[in-house]
C-alpha cells in the first residue's frame, strides 16, 4: 500500500503496509479455529517479554495472526466466512491473549466491526467488506476521544458535502489502528445519529500517530488518529445507530471479547507463575519441606487461584453461549439476558485477572521482580485493560437487572 501520512511522535514514525503476498487462509469451522490459535500463541508467547520491555508493534505476529484465517472467523457462511460461534471467538480471544495480552487485545474492535456489517450493511457492503476481510485485510479502531464529558461525546463529525460526505475529526485509544488496512471511525451524523465510516489506510487526509504511552498493553498501539476533512463515498458509511435501536448482541459480542483478553491474562499469569515456582522458587526456611511445590501454603494458594481461574473459565463460556443465543434469536428477552451475563462475566474476569497478575509474584518469588523477566507485564496489561469501562457500572445495571427486572442499556460497552 502507499505510505500513509504520519506525525512521528518521540522519534516513532507509523510505517506502511505491504500488501498481502497471498489470501488468508480459510478456516472452516470452530474446531480449525481453536487448534489454530493454540498453535499461534505458542509462537507469539515466546517474544512476548521481549517486545512488551522495548515496545516493539508486533506488526510481523498480526501479519501471521490474520494471515491464518482467525480474522475472518466471524464472517457469515453465505458469503464464505466459518460464522463460529461466540463461544468459540472468545475462547480463541482469551488463547491468543493467555500468550500476549497486547496481541489479543488488537483484533478486539475488528470483530466488532464485521459484527457492525452483519447487522446492519446493505447487501453489496457485505459482499465486498466481507471478501476483504476473508482475503487478511484488518478494520483498525477509531471509535474513542478525549476531552469530551464523557466517552460517547463525540466531536468527529460526518457532514454532506454534495454527492459525497466529510469526515472531520481526532480519536484517541485507537487500539490496533497502526496495523490495519482499513481505519473504522465513529463520528455523528448532521443528525446527531452514530456512524461507522470505513477510511482506507492510504487515504489522504489520515494521519496516524504513534503516541500510546500506557504503562501496560504498549504494543497495542492505542494512539491518535486524524481525520482532516476526507471526503468519502456513501458505499463506505454504516448507519450504526441502528444496532441499538433493536435488540440485538453488538453491545454483549463486544464486552465477551474484553472480557476474554482478561481471562487471558490471568491463565498467562497463572501458568508463567506455577511454571517459575516449579523451576525457580526455594521453599521457606522454616517450612520443614524440601521442595516449595511441598509448601502446605503454596499449595493452597494454588488451588484458590486455580479455582477462581476455572470460576472465570466457566463464566465466560457461559456468557458465549447467551451471546449466541441472542445472535440466532434476537428478541429483547435474549438480548437483555446476554448483557447481563457478560456483564457478570467480567466483573469475574476483572477481578482474577488483576489477583493472578499480583500472586504470580507471591508464587514466583523475589526472583520473580527482575526486569528481564518482565513478569509484572501481566499485572501491567490487565490493570490497564480492565479500565475500558467501569466494573462499578456492571455491578449497578446486574443489581438492577434481577432486583427490578430493568433492561440494561443498549449500549457497546454492556
Amino acid at each position: 500500500m502507499n505510505q500513509v501520512q504520519t506525525q512521528p511522535t518521540n522519534d516513532r514514525p507509523v510505517p506502511s503496509l505491504p500488501r498481502h503476498e497471498r489470501p488468508a487462509a480459510i478456516i472452516a469451522s470452530d474446531e480449525e479455529a481453536i487448534t489454530v490459535a493454540k498453535v499461534l500463541a505458542e509462537e507469539f508467547a515466546a517474544g512476548a517479554a521481549e517486545r512488551d520491555r522495548d515496545r516493539r508493534l508486533p506488526f510481523a505476529e498480526i501479519e501471521r495472526f490474520s494471515q491464518s484465517g482467525l480474522w475472518g472467523i466471524t464472517v457469515p457462511k453465505a458469503y464464505g466466512g466459518a460464522e463460529v460461534s461466540a463461544v468459540t471467538l472468545a475462547e480463541v480471544i482469551a488463547i491468543i491473549s493467555a500468550a500476549d495480552g497486547s496481541i489479543g487485545q488488537i483484533p478486539q474492535n475488528h470483530f466488532y466491526m464485521v459484527e457492525a456489517l452483519r447487522l446492519d450493511a446493505n447487501e453489496e457492503q457485505k459482499r465486498f467488506y466481507f471478501q476483504r476481510v476473508l482475503q487478511g485485510d484488518r478494520f483498525g479502531n477509531a471509535l474513542s476521544e478525549i476531552g469530551g464529558k464523557h466517552a460517547q461525546d463525540y466531536k468527529t463529525t460526518l457532514r454532506r458535502a454534495g454527492d459525497d460526505f466529510v469526515l472531520h475529526g481526532r480519536k484517541y485509544y485507537c487500539t490496533g489502528v497502526l496495523f490495519a488496512h482499513w481505519v473504522a471511525c465513529v463520528p455523528f451524523d448532521k443528525d446527531g445519529r452514530r456512524a461507522i465510516v470505513f477510511v482506507p489506510r492510504e487515504t489522504p487526509g489520515l494521519t496516524l500517530i504513534d503516541d500510546w504511552t500506557g504503562f501496560g498493553q504498549k504494543t497495542t498501539a492505542s494512539g491518535t488518529t486524524l481525520f482532516d476533512n476526507i471526503v468519502v463515498k456513501d458505499f463506505a458509511i454504516l448507519d450504526h445507530q441502528k444496532a441499538f435501536e433493536r435488540p440485538t448482541r453488538m453491545g454483549s459480542l463486544a464486552q465477551l471479547l474484553h472480557t476474554a483478553i482478561d481471562v487471558g491474562i490471568a491463565r498467562g499469569a497463572f501458568e508463567t507463575g506455577l511454571d517459575h515456582l516449579r523451576r525457580h522458587a526455594r521453599p521457606y526456611a522454616l517450612s520443614g519441606v524440601d521442595k516449595v511445590t511441598e509448601d502446605p501454603h503454596m499449595l493452597a494458594t494454588a488451588g484458590d487461584l486455580k479455582v477462581r481461574l476455572s470460576a472465570a473459565d466457566a463464566m465466560l463460556e457461559r456468557a458465549g453461549e447467551f451471546v449466541d443465543r441472542a445472535g440466532l434469536e434476537p428478541n429483547q428477552e435474549n438480548a437483555e439476558a446476554a448483557s447481563i451475563a457478560v456483564a457478570e462475566a467480567k466483573v469475574v474476569a476483572n477481578d482474577v485477572s488483576l489477583l493472578l497478575s499480583s500472586k504470580l509474584f507471591e508464587l514466583a518469588g523475589t526472583r520473580a521482580t527482575l526486569e528481564h523477566l518482565d513478569l509484572d507485564r501481566f499485572w501491567r496489561n490487565a490493570r490497564t485493560h480492565t479500565l475500558h469501562d467501569p466494573v462499578r457500572w456492571k455491578y449497578h445495571f446486574i443489581g438492577d437487572y434481577w432486583l427490578n427486572g430493568k433492561a440494561p442499556p443498549r449500549t457497546g460497552t454492556l
